[in-house]
């Protein structure tokens, strides 16, 4: 059973990070090319960058509700 538990956790770790790098992937190029052609949007790109993370964190704490359940 605890290796059940395991692997939801694994699992929500790892798909939060790769839905993370997904987004970050889009954002990034096309930010990119935003700063490329107006500079003053730079604040802006930075602030899209740092909003994937949160979905990061979101799976790193459920992970942690899942390894709690641990007897």
């Amino acid at each position: 059973m605890n290796g059940l538990i395991f692997l939801a956790a694994a699992l929500a770790i790892g798909v939060a990070c790769l839905g993370t790098a997904y987004a970050q992937a889009r954002i990034g190029s096309a930010g990119a090319g935003a700063i490329t052609e107006k500079p003053e949007v730079a604040p802006r790109i930075f602030v899209l960058m740092a909003l994937p993370e949160t979905i990061l964190l979101f799976g790193f704490v459920i992970a942690i509700m899942i390894l709690s359940k641990i007897k």
